[in-house]
């Protein structure tokens, strides 16, 4: 599938009429979501039969996505019960059978999925809205989950605190074999409230 039909695929997906502010539901549009799923599948083949976590996966974009590009099976995780009742309208008006999902605290999953899934894919919320840090501990809970690679959009400003969780999680022996690798996209920009822009990159920790 090329980038461009995939981008149109992802803008038949409906996102949150009234989201909510204090869980940062903002939606992750088309193009980021589109640009992030291409790349993990045709790049690094991460997608494609295998089983997948999309955590805070929110209405199913990034789930949706990689269900469209064949993923085994693609398990969404979120607290939010109205947000998982969007992503099961979704999933039914895309007539996909590799989805599935869970209702559930994403920071309070601890080892009940440890090294479950292949890939980790997620576009967490930042940390704005009185829970400082929460990015980071979607990040533990995602390496803990995957045993291949983690793929999650973050603020740039928020590098050097993923870099450094990522390297205080993983043992000596296996960070030895660990790749750090940031692919930026052009116009990778989100909207936020008020009008402001800022600017994402995506960035990947791949296990080999």
């Amino acid at each position: 599938m090329k980038l461009k039909e995939l981008e149109s695929c992802l803008q038949q997906v409906d996102g949150f009429e009234e989201p909510k502010i204090l869980l940062e539901q903002y939606p992750t549009s088309p193009h980021i979501a589109g640009c992030m799923l291409y790349t993990i599948h045709n790049t690094f083949d991460d997608i494609q039969n295998k089983l997948v976590a999309d955590l805070g996966c929110g209405c199913g974009v990034l789930s949706i996505g990689a269900a469209v590009l064949d993923a085994g099976l693609c398990v969404g995780f979120d607290i939010d019960e109205d947000a998982l009742d969007i992503f099961k309208g979704n999933v039914e008006d895309f007539e996909l059978s590799n989805i599935d999902m869970v209702q559930c605290d994403v920071c309070s999953i601890g080892s009940s999925y440890a090294k479950k899934f292949d890939t980790v894919i997620m576009n967490p919320p930042f940390g704005t809205k009185h829970n400082q840090g929460i990015d980071m501990q979607f990040l533990q809970t995602a390496i803990s989950m995957a045993s291949t690679a983690v793929y999650s959009l973050h603020k740039t400003s928020t590098r050097d605190s993923s870099d450094m969780t990522c390297q205080h999680l993983i043992s000596s022996t296996k960070r030895s074999r660990l790749i750090f690798k940031w692919t930026s996209f052009d116009l990778l920009q989100h909207k936020r409230q008020k009008g402001n822009r800022v600017a994402l990159q995506n960035f990947s920790y791949r296990l080999l």
